[in-house]
């Protein structure tokens, strides 16, 4: 089994101040009470390394700890066994192997048991099974597969309505109790709200605009408008973030659908939320890279020649340690990151020619915490009909903060418009 086994959908101490609230640095401890209120949920991006002993160990945490968490696993969103061509070989990748692997990965973690939960395209009717639900309620964490998030839809809500299976029933009183939900790629995307993204890549995305539905073409920038299983509401979600250059299209489906605010999450990291159910949440992160948050409260919606674009776009990006504070839109830093002093100059930061991909508009925007002489910093779409292109500028607060080698930072203002 590989390393990084990623499933994709086919889709200072010193403060800082942001949008006018100072951003305060976090507390030492990061351990929350054994008697808080609501469960909590685990929201990676994506690619979720085997290795990430502060995520996996943080689900198996909020779960009751080593030696007592009982891990349900999810994997409706990958390919039954049918669907796969390597089922029968070390290199599956269906839900019935992958459910295997992961409990066998959290039980490495210290779960004192992990089960696959054996709902998927094949047998969506065990998701009314009482003795499935059963089952649900044994456990104290979930953790939900990657693959494609519209199958979760599938197999575990029913009708148009997407009303709550006997299974997704279970698992959200489960999580009002205390429990903790996590899940990767399409498994951390099907815990939104309204407007969840069903797929789409960004330069199609960005011509022609969102879709209400699913759609098979890869181009078109779908979303549900009933959303996902709606266990996380503080804005939209989206995974791979940087790495996929997926800022662009998060920012047209948050335009197109009336959402001020975005929350963009990196390959190998996580969002963790506690207090769900509760009077209070708690956002953190933790892992490799960093959470984005875009905040389109102030953006203004452009046409030029017939071609969309944006201006006004607020970007945060937190990475370990940092937390966020949702209902006063505020960034804390984590306490030990130093604010970053630019060094004097002439800019240096050279223009991207493939903008939203790669983490491109991450570099461009750490050139601007990195040098003074940066007011601004840009690149071009690889695509070309039409092209856009993307600005990164110092917003009002602008700020940088790093630990080591990884930055997080404050008020950037991203603009998009046709190259």
């Amino acid at each position: 089994m590989p390393l990084n086994r990623l499933l994709t959908i086919g889709v200072s101490a010193g403060a800082a101040v942001v949008l006018s609230v100072p951003a305060v640095a976090a507390p030492a401890s990061a351990t929350p009470s054994h008697h808080r209120a609501g469960g909590s949920l685990v929201l990676v991006g994506g690619g979720l390394a085997d290795d990430n002993a502060t995520i996996y160990g943080d689900i198996v945490r909020l779960a009751g700890g080593a030696g007592k968490a009982r891990i349900g696993i999810f994997t409706a969103a990958a390919p039954v066994p049918s669907e796969d061509p390597d089922a029968d070989t070390p290199d599956c990748n269906n839900s019935v192997c992958n459910g295997d692997y992961y409990a066998k990965l959290f039980t490495s973690y210290g779960a004192a048991d992990a089960q696959w939960i054996p709902i998927d395209l094949d047998h969506p009717q065990a998701a009314d099974d009482p003795a499935v639900a059963k089952q649900i309620e044994s456990m104290t964490g979930f953790f939900f597969g990657g693959g494609d998030q519209y199958r979760y839809v599938t197999t575990m809500t029913r009708g148009a309505a997407q009303r709550d299976s006997a299974a997704l029933a279970a698992v959200r009183r489960k999580l009002r109790s205390g429990a903790v939900v996590a899940g990767t790629s399409a498994g951390a995307q099907i815990m939104a709200g309204k407007d969840m993204i069903t797929g789409g890549s960004t330069e199609p995305g960005l011509r022609d605009g969102a879709k209400p539905g699913y759609f098979e073409d890869p181009g078109v920038l779908g979303y549900l408008p009933k959303g996902g299983f709606g266990f996380f509401t503080e804005g939209l979600l989206d995974t791979h973030f940087s790495r996929r250059g997926r800022e662009a299209r998060s920012i047209r489906l948050a335009a197109d659908t009336g959402n001020d605010r975005v929350f963009g999450l990196d390959e190998n990291t996580a969002l963790e939320v506690t207090g769900v159910g509760g009077r209070h949440r708690s956002l953190r992160v933790i892992g490799q890279r960093g959470v984005s948050v875009l905040d389109l409260r102030r953006a203004r919606v452009t046409d030029t020649g017939g071609v969309w674009g944006v201006e006004g776009v607020r970007w945060s990006r937190l990475t370990e340690g940092d937390r966020y504070r949702a209902e006063r839109w505020q960034p804390v830093i984590a306490a030990g990151k130093e604010r970053v002093i630019p060094a004097a100059g002439p800019c240096t930061v050279p223009p991207s020619d493939d903008v939203f991909y790669d983490y491109a508009l991450v570099r461009l925007a750490e050139g601007l915490v990195d040098q003074a002489g940066c007011g601004a910093a840009s690149g071009t779409s690889y695509e070309k009909d039409p092209q856009f292109a993307a600005e990164v500028t110092r917003g009002r607060g602008f700020a940088g903060y790093r630990a080591g080698s990884t930055t997080s930072f404050v008020n950037a203002v991203i603009g998009i418009r046709p190259a």
